[in-house]
């Protein structure tokens, strides 16, 4: 079972944001309104909704109930510094984890079945740091809005064409949020071969062939990915394959987190000094080639 790692007491979200997640909700920012109708109109409605479902259909995790994943999930958040939330498990073949927070007084994790089944307890206390990482970065506002923003694209075509633009900037800022998320991760189980492992299995396990998965060799294929965009070609064709993804490609988060994890703010993070270091953005590669 997960063990207690080095608790990062005053951790503050902007000491391991990734810079393009902090360029992103900047831009998110300028849309005037967004963050404050967001509030108004889901905040307190949306947080019972999903509180009266989850209560209804999962499994509020505790004490008392499947203990074993209470911990773990308590200690990520000390390691985190963060409040815990509540924890629910739900019935899903689809290995999947989700938050929901509108800094309100009630967050929630849930985590699917299936992803239990996958993954090592260590590697679930990864995922359930990933989602912690969420709430301490307050990305809950605009989460919501992209989930709606989606929806509005897959229900109707009106809504299509008139959320095309906002979805667009939405899906970028989600694939940066996510980088972001991956370091909390990382930040909790401080071991950057476990959030790699869970991304590995994510992109081709099971059950089965987990346990048969070897990291350093997804790490080498991630590489591989990255080398790929040394030309204008391969960095237009990954920019199509990633630009109506939520998320980053599975091998490029395993390379961010094995590049981040040598860098001297991960490492000062850990360390629990209070010096913060700025990364810069490569507009030209790296980061960019999602």
């Amino acid at each position: 079972m997960g063990s207690l790692r080095t608790p990062l007491i005053g951790l503050k979200a902007d000491q391991f944001r990734h810079p393009l997640d902090l360029e992103a909700t900047n831009a998110l920012k300028q849309l005037p309104g967004i963050d404050l109708i967001i509030r108004q109109l889901l905040g307190s409605l949306g947080e019972q909704f999903f509180l009266l479902e989850n209560l209804a259909s999962g499994v509020l995790v505790g004490e008392e109930q499947l203990p074993d994943l209470h911990k773990l999930m308590l200690d990520a958040c000390k390691t985190l510094d963060l409040e815990p939330p509540q924890l629910y498990i739900r019935q899903n073949p689809v290995p999947n984890a989700y938050t929901f927070a509108m800094r309100g007084r009630q967050p929630f994790v849930v985590l699917h079945t299936s992803l239990i089944d996958l993954l090592t307890p260590v590697e679930v206390q990864a995922v359930i740091a990933h989602e912690l990482g969420h709430l301490k970065c307050e990305h809950g506002v605009y989460l919501t809005l992209a989930n709606l923003i989606l929806l509005a694209g897959q229900v109707s075509p009106i809504g299509a064409l008139f959320v095309q633009g906002l979805q667009e900037r939405l899906l970028e800022w989600l694939r940066c949020a996510e980088f972001t998320c991956d370091r909390a991760a990382l930040l909790a189980t401080q071991d950057p071969k476990v959030v790699m492992s869970l991304l590995m299995k994510l992109a081709g396990g099971s059950p089965a062939l987990a346990p048969k998965l070897n990291v350093d060799a997804f790490l080498a294929q991630a590489r591989a990915y990255n080398d790929i965009s040394n030309n204008q070609l391969g960095d237009l064709l990954k920019q199509a394959q990633t630009a109506n993804l939520t998320h980053p490609v599975p091998v490029l988060r395993a390379r961010e987190i094995d590049r981040w994890a040598g860098t001297k703010n991960y490492q000062s993070i850990v360390q629990n000094r209070s010096a913060v270091y700025n990364e810069k953005v490569d507009s030209k590669g790296g980061w960019r080639n999602w």
